[in-house]
């Protein structure tokens, strides 16, 4: 077994009941006593440790209990060669809980003759140039405040060096692209801000090349659904829930639990570590700030959201503007039923045949409406709408077919169609009016009977009850479809003066709901599905 007295502390700390912790930082402490504590072929590097601490508590701030305790883990050690044991740490906590000046603080000692390693090369990157530099400025001003690391380091307004160990400090934003870099720690601030890895996969490229590499995320949960932010969440649970044990990622979350807790102060550490007793001066100040916030709530409610996502850390969907709460679009991802030979009614959303078209099948299961889709994708388009998500990815999934066409045929629609049908018993197609002669002959052709909504909207409040309904109660299944996730993500009720709800885009250009309204179409006549098995038809044409 090993121990480090401030990992101890921190536990006891909790066990003592004089913290309070939410549930994922309560996981973590049973995952490392269970998988790393316990382990006889690791080692804390006890004088790395102190030499940190000593090195922030001297020039930036006095470290807080729960900083200690992830500063251990950064300075964990395999006894065998010598290497990092956590190469990557996913820090989220809510706003002003101290993760950029840990993050400062750290990359600052990396590059000191503290840390010791030659060209331990650091870039700080951040979406906005001026999140980028928060840290880079942090570092900065400390240097310039202290005459006695003058000798140490040098400072321009672009980047600092670290004379003895000649390592650089710099900082990127997502759109400057570099290539060929040497990091030894990369620091992604404002991680929710990130939509997909492309400029991660760049700068981790980059690493490897100097000994103890490291990655570290920082941020607060923020709007955007699917994106790094999510995907690190996700990653964070295999591990805390025990799918993934040798990840090499140190998963640090702080959020409330519950909703309702937002009304009880007193759990609010569990969002803000800075909040635990005895409070610093400025926790005081934070928390003083915090509360007043929250008081200004009853008078300010559209403000809420932004309170629950930035000062508790877990957002909180407005129904008003939104088709369903987040976790409950997340709840549709769940193993498909057995469905081979049963009744379906097929969903075609065709409006725009010069950037994308969504198709599926939409099965009763009991109480459950399953939802089996595939997307095509004009290639031209991808390339000049620069949409920020992993189309390629979606792509070897086979959730999504890119096309290098003019124009997306309805013989891919067709053909999809076909395919189906020889497994399922396609009962009608429902699709929207958009070039109804095309598409009607097309199917009448191919021996379906389509049904053609001529003003889609119409239908919206209709279906809007039984939406809400079916998503509350969980009774939507998507599968693994995290393509399906975003259009229902980019969906907003509009609320009309006579009172009717209509499902229309958040963003007309870059948030694409087609798969969406392929739903909708096709639950406009899932009371005609029979759950029945069929034998299967030859069909000639």
């Amino acid at each position: 077994m090993i121990s480090n007295k401030h990992v101890e502390e921190y536990i006891k700390l909790f066990h003592t009941n004089k913290i309070k912790l939410n549930k994922e930082r309560i996981m973590l402490l049973a995952h490392l006593q269970k998988n790393v504590l316990s382990r006889d072929d690791l080692y804390f590097n006890e004088e790395m440790i102190e030499s940190y601490i000593s090195f922030t508590e001297t020039f930036y701030f006095k470290l807080e209990p729960f900083q200690k305790f992830i500063a251990a883990f950064v300075f964990l050690f395999d006894k065998e060669d010598d290497a990092i044991f956590y190469e990557q740490f996913f820090i989220t906590m809510s706003r002003g809980s101290g993760k950029n000046g840990f993050a400062s603080s750290l990359a600052h000692f990396c590059i000191s003759p503290f840390h010791g390693i030659p060209k331990y090369n650091v870039s700080i990157v951040a979406n906005t140039e001026k999140q980028a530099k928060v840290s880079f400025e942090e570092i900065y001003d400390v240097i310039d405040e202290n005459d006695s690391l003058s000798d140490h380091f040098y400072k321009t307004k672009v980047e600092i060096l670290g004379l003895e160990t000649k390592s650089i400090i710099q900082y990127h934003t997502s759109s400057g692209k570099k290539d060929g870099l040497r990091d030894g720690m990369v620091l992604y601030d404002e991680v929710h801000m990130m939509e997909n890895w492309d400029v991660i996969n760049v700068f981790s490229s980059g690493l490897g090349k100097v000994p103890n590499s490291r990655e570290v995320f920082i941020g607060t949960n923020g709007f955007y659904r699917e994106g790094v932010y999510d995907q690190l969440q996700e990653r964070a649970m295999n591990i805390l829930e025990g799918r993934e044990e040798d990840d090499p990622m140190f998963p640090f979350i702080c959020k409330i639990d519950e909703k309702d807790e937002i009304d009880n102060p007193e759990m609010w550490e569990k969002a803000c570590p800075m909040f635990s007793e005895p409070r610093s001066t400025y926790a005081k100040g934070l928390y003083k700030k915090v509360k007043t916030q929250y008081k200004q709530l009853p008078n300010n409610p559209s403000n809420r959201a932004e309170f629950m996502t930035k000062r508790m850390n877990m957002p909180e969907v407005n129904l008003s503007t939104s088709v369903a709460l987040w976790e409950d679009i997340m709840e549709t991802n769940k193993e498909f039923p057995d469905l081979e030979h049963k009744s379906c009614i097929g969903g075609l959303d065709y409006a725009d045949m010069r950037d994308f078209c969504a198709v599926g099948l939409l099965f009763r299961d009991d109480d459950d409406y399953v939802w089996l889709s595939h997307s095509f994708a004009r290639k031209e388009f991808l390339k000049t709408a620069k949409l920020k998500v992993p189309i390629e990815e979606w792509e070897e999934k086979g959730l999504l077919t890119v096309l290098d066409e003019p124009s997306i045929g309805i013989k891919h629609v067709i053909n999809w169609f076909s395919e189906m049908r020889e497994k399922y018993d396609i009962k009608k197609i429902v699709a929207d009016s958009y070039r109804l002669d095309l598409v009607r002959s097309a199917f009448e052709e191919a021996g379906f009977e389509l049904e053609v909504i001529k003003r889609p909207v119409a239908i919206h409040p209709l279906l809007a009850p039984r939406i809400e309904t079916a998503f509350s109660n969980h009774n939507i299944i998507f599968g693994d479809n995290p393509l399906m996730r975003w259009y229902t993500g980019n969906v907003y009720v509009h609320i009309r003066k006579d009172g009717n709800k209509e499902f229309l885009k958040k963003d007309e250009n870059r948030r694409k709901t087609d798969g969406f309204h392929a739903f909708l179409h096709s639950l406009y006549r899932a009371d005609e599905i029979l759950d029945t098995e069929i034998e299967l038809i030859d069909y000639e044409f």
